[in-house]
């Protein structure tokens, strides 16, 4: 082949994997056999640079059904049900075009969910934005980024009619050369109806269903193994374009075949679209498969097999059918006006042949491609700036508590309500949500025919895993599982998005190895195991990496749907405490940023034992009916999960937290506290004397102003700078 490197470097290979492919084929690879080894060899597909990292991932527990390696996770959730769900990553589509980006990041995570079988029943996502407050080039920018992402998750899942029902938003300027839009989904169905991703039993038929290929998305997997720079900014033919119509048709008409025992296997075209379909179903039996890419159906003319094979049109899946039964799932696909065609068939021979008018095009051995892809061991080391931002103190700045620091904190971009987001997204279709958008903490949906229901939250606090990743990773653990708890429900298992930057930086492998260690160790003392993730790398532009994210979502079961608990005060008059014990934690904290404009500091310290209690007593005192809601300490401290209590619920309370003796500490991030609104105050601090948990009854609600250990404000001047401050900024440029 002429110009051998030129074409190695366009695809993202060295000369190293170049020799190794030659040896897996014993001789010299075609243009397309390059063009497979190179989306399947990508950091997107097969993760060499981060699954040394991964494999330390506690993954099984009695409730954990399929853990990580097939489209998504499944764990048992009682009554013969089952939650299937996964997070995934669309980062660089996204910040490329914002509205198609996310658009196809919530149609791909669908697929991966009901590809297992489940009918989709809540969306969430989890969205970090550069920085949006001034007038400049970049602020305006990421201000147009955030509305096109919106309006993309918006149109595809309103159109599919699943609930969006929570996420989070996060702005900081080490985002602003690259956005993360990372797509939650969660399906149920009955655990005997679950399907996987496989293809088995020589001659059995392999059909294509789904939309026609065209050339969007050529190359998008290996595009989001790479930077940004320069150089490489116009990457927009990399996007796929997404059709929410089609894909509804095609939910529909796989929960029709999944009625039926026509099938063997069926698997979503994501990334790398046929190729890294084919490869996988084929490839987790030990399978050979042989395809006629001519019979693809094409949406352009004059198509190759090398666009076939990479291209990553949307709304597209590969099944594995039992032979005999094509028809009857040809019939069902063209009965939804889908295009469904047999393409090939299983054979035994461990190759993947594909043919090309009736001419042998390319023929490579499956199990290589992935057994022997690059596992790579990449150079770490601990960052240099950790030397001196882990010198600070909260001390070391003046003492600043005023009314105004509470107005300044409170109208943080972080702590504001975002309705102006989740008002564009419909959070109560299919009529099961019980906790939507704005309500705080996590999310919750009944179980419809059932008496459960389901909680999920969204976190990460990327300030946390700057000055500290493998705390900081557990920290993101730890307050999806606080937030779950918080609602009634008892955490199950995790799903993870590990957003980091240039790989390839020693110092980032480090924060990536630290934060995958953090995650390991709280998974293992919550016992809550990771039964699915994504992990997105090369987040950097022109050598600025993004902040490390590791996004988690904690899912968790109320057995009594009747019993999950608010976030916001419910009567006047009722008791207020605070469980857990204040500490003056800084590190990171949102008090620090917002003030003193820094992300510094030691991380507040992790006590899992405590952090369980919490989660103990709330399920106690929730089962014991003397308690009307809980909501946890977090970012801001005790003094903010008041006010959004407060806010939201439109009810004032009167504080005095004599425990706190300093003001700024009513900032303090400490972890393993929470707030709780009490019927039955001797019952309860009963319950917490033989839980040995630290309560203390702080006030109470009384309807009218905010009062907080001698901060006062007005809740209507409060509720003015929650509920409207960013719909005034985003739309500013309208």
């Amino acid at each position: 082949m002429e110009n051998i490197n030129e074409i190695l470097a366009n695809h993202k290979l060295s000369s190293e994997d170049y020799e190794h492919i030659k040896k897996i084929l014993k001789r010299e690879p075609n243009f397309l056999e390059i063009g497979v080894f190179s989306a399947m060899w990508s950091e997107h597909c097969s993760y060499k640079s981060s699954k040394k990292y991964l494999k330390g991932f506690p993954v099984t527990a009695p409730w954990v059904i399929q853990g990580p390696g097939e489209n998504a996770g499944v764990i048992d959730i009682g009554d013969g049900d089952a939650a299937v769900f996964k997070m995934e990553s669309h980062n660089h589509p996204s910040f490329i075009e914002p509205y198609q980006g996310a658009a196809t990041g919530v149609g791909g995570i669908l697929r991966d969910v009901f590809t297992m079988g489940a009918r989709p029943v809540a969306n969430m996502n989890a969205l970090r934005f550069g920085n949006i407050l001034r007038n400049d080039k970049i602020s305006k920018y990421q201000r147009y980024l955030v509305r096109g992402v919106v309006a993309g998750i918006g149109d595809y899942g309103n159109c599919m009619g699943v609930p969006t029902i929570g996420g989070e938003t996060f702005f900081d300027d080490a985002y602003n050369g690259n956005i993360l839009v990372n797509a939650f989904t969660l399906g149920t169905c009955k655990t005997k109806d679950i399907f996987y991703g496989r293809a088995e039993g020589v001659g059995n038929p392999v059909i294509y269903v789904g939309s026609k290929t065209g050339r969007d998305g050529l190359g998008g997997a290996v595009m989001s193994s790479d930077s940004f720079s320069e150089e490489n900014k116009s990457l927009r033919p990399t996007v796929q374009c997404g059709d929410p119509f089609t894909e509804k048709l095609l939910l529909e008409a796989c929960l029709e075949l999944f009625q039926q025992d026509y099938i063997v296997g069926i698997q979503d075209m994501g990334a790398a679209g046929l190729t890294s379909s084919s490869f996988e179903m084929a490839g987790r039996t030990g399978s050979g498969m042989k395809m006629d890419l001519d019979l693809v159906p094409a949406r352009e003319n004059e198509m190759t097999p090398y666009e076939f094979m990479l291209s990553e049109s949307q709304e597209r899946m590969l099944i594995c059918a039992k032979k005999g039964y094509e028809e009857k799932v040809l019939d069902i696909f063209r009965k939804w006006e889908l295009d469904a065609e047999i393409i090939g068939e299983v054979t035994d021979t461990g190759n993947m042949e594909l043919y090309w008018e009736d001419e042998l095009v390319g023929d490579i051995p499956i199990q290589p491609i992935t057994e022997e892809a690059p596992e790579l061991d990449r150079p770490v080391s601990r960052p240099k700036y950790l030397d001196q931002i882990l010198q600070t103190k909260i001390t070391d700045f003046e003492k600043l508590c005023s009314d105004e620091v509470f107005d300044k904190v409170l109208g943080s971009m972080e702590v504001i309500d975002k309705s102006w987001i989740y008002e564009q997204y419909d959070s109560m279709v299919q009529t099961n949500t019980i906790k939507a958008p704005g309500s705080l903490d996590a999310s919750t949906i009944r179980i419809k025919g059932s008496k459960k229901a389901i909680s999920m939250s969204s976190d990460c606090n990327p300030r946390y895993c700057y000055i500290d990743p493998k705390m900081g990773g557990a920290a993101a653990v730890i307050e999806s599982g606080r937030n779950v708890a918080m609602t009634g429900a008892k955490p199950l298992a995790i799903t993870d998005c590990l957003n980091f930057g240039n790989p390839e930086n020693p110092e980032v492998m480090w924060q990536f190895a630290e934060v995958c260690e953090g995650i390991k160790e709280a998974c293992k003392k919550l016992n809550t195991p990771v039964v699915s993730g994504n992990v997105s790398l090369y987040n950097e532009t022109d050598g600025v990496s993004v902040f490390p994210t590791p996004t988690i979502v904690n899912v968790g079961v109320n057995p009594d749907a009747t019993k999950v608990l608010p976030s916001s005060f419910q009567t006047v008059g009722n008791s207020i405490y605070l469980i857990g014990e204040d500490k003056s934690e800084f590190g990171g904290s949102l008090y620090m940023k917002e003030i003193y404009d820094k992300v510094e500091g030691i991380h507040p310290e992790i006590d899992y034992e405590k952090e369980l209690k919490l989660w103990q007593i709330i399920d106690e005192a929730n089962q014991a009916g003397i308690i009307r809601c809980a909501k946890d300490v977090n970012v801001g401290g005790v003094i903010i999960a008041l006010a959004k209590m407060s806010v939201v619920s439109g009810k004032g309370v009167e504080i005095d937290i004599k425990s706190i003796s300093s003001r700024r500490d009513l900032y303090s991030e400490t972890f393993s506290r929470a707030i709780v609104e009490i019927t039955d105050e001797k019952k309860f601090e009963k319950l917490a004397n033989s839980l040995n948990v630290t309560v203390e009854k702080i006030g109470k609600i009384n309807g009218e102003g905010f009062v907080v250990n001698r901060i006062s404000r007005d809740l209507e001047d409060m509720k003015k700078i929650y509920f409207n401050r960013f719909k005034e900024l985003i739309e500013q440029d309208i």
